[in-house]
Parts: structure tokens; C-alpha cells; sequence
């Protein structure tokens, strides 16, 4: 019997600023698109607070990954115990997703930043990943060192790190 393949999508649980955020998104990822928009009906106001028509979820996709972001009101914020990855090849696409996320948010260390909901974010080169893998410790322990120290990261700094350059 052949197994249906299992979806996770995440859902964002925002006050009031779902749509927002998934516009944002999809404005910084290429290849995005919101999916829909449903709206608070009539039934539940009482319970939710949120008024009829206004925006219930943004469904959205990120480079084909979908995506909810829900207004379930106050109670939930974004920490940093989650948070999504962007692997980056080139140094260009590592600064464009730093500055877009970062914009009206707040940088952290090792290419973490929170963008300005609130939702941390790593922008990652993918060389990072094959130097630590490779199987050599020293040359492994000098890129750790170099990327400890920095927020957003920078590829030609790990290249140099890596070969053991001033």
C-alpha cells in the first residue's frame, strides 16, 4: 500500500499583522506567492476579539514552502527557540536577505537577526556547512572561531579562516 507522502506547514501566529508579514515575506523570497486569505466571520468574536472581515490567515509559500500566519490575537510571541534558515551560496544573497529581514528588526550573533515581527531568522552560507563537515579539525576550529565573532556572516572571512590566512 503506497504511503501519502506527510506535509508539515508552519503556522506564525501573529496579534494583527499576519497579511503584513506574509506581503514582507514574499517580497523578500523569491519565488513566493500568498495563497489566500480568509477572514473572521460573524461566529466567534466573543472568543477571538478580532472583528468580522478582518483577516483570520494569510496562506502563503516561500520558494514552494508554505507557510500560515494567523491572527490569534496577544497572547503568543516569536522567540528565538525557533527559527528559519536561508542557505546562501554568494555573498550578494547573503547581504540582500540580512538587510531585508534585518530591516526594522535587530541583529544577533552568527547570522542570526529578528526581522521586525519579531521571527528570528539564520542567513546562512552554504560553504559554512562543508567546512565544518570536511573532516579536518583544525581548519574546522579557525572558521568556528572567525564565525563566533561575527553577525552576519561573511563568506570571504571563513575562506580565509579556513586556509589559515591573516
Amino acid at each position: 500500500m503506497p504511503t501519502a507522502a506527510q506535509k508539515f506547514t508552519p503556522c506564525l501566529w501573529f496579534d494583527t499583522e499576519a497579511e503584513d508579514a506574509a506581503k514582507f515575506y514574499c517580497s523578500v523570497l523569491k519565488v513566493s506567492r500568498i495563497t489566500n486569505i480568509s477572514r473572521y466571520g460573524n461566529e466567534g468574536e466573543d472568543i477571538t476579539g478580532k472583528e468580522p472581515g478582518t483577516v483570520m490567515v494569510a496562506a502563503f509559500e516561500l520558494n514552494g514552502q508554505p507557510f500560515v500566519a494567523l491572527n490569534g490575537g496577544p497572547q503568543f510571541k516569536f522567540s528565538e527557540a525557533i527559527s528559519f534558515q536561508i542557505h546562501c551560496k554568494t555573498q550578494d544573497e547573503i547581504d540582500h536577505y540580512w538587510s531585508k529581514l534585518g530591516e526594522g528588526g535587530q541583529e544577533g550573533p552568527c547570522g542570526w537577526l529578528k526581522d521586525k515581527f519579531g521571527l528570528s531568522w539564520q542567513v546562512v552560507p552554504t560553504v559554512l556547512t562543508e567546512m565544518l563537515s570536511r573532516g579536518e579539525p583544525k581548519k574546522a576550529e579557525r572558521v568556528t572561531k572567525a564565525f563566533m565573532q561575527m553577525k552576519k556572516f561573511d563568506i570571504a572571512a571563513l575562506e580565509r579562516a579556513y586556509a589559515g590566512a591573516p
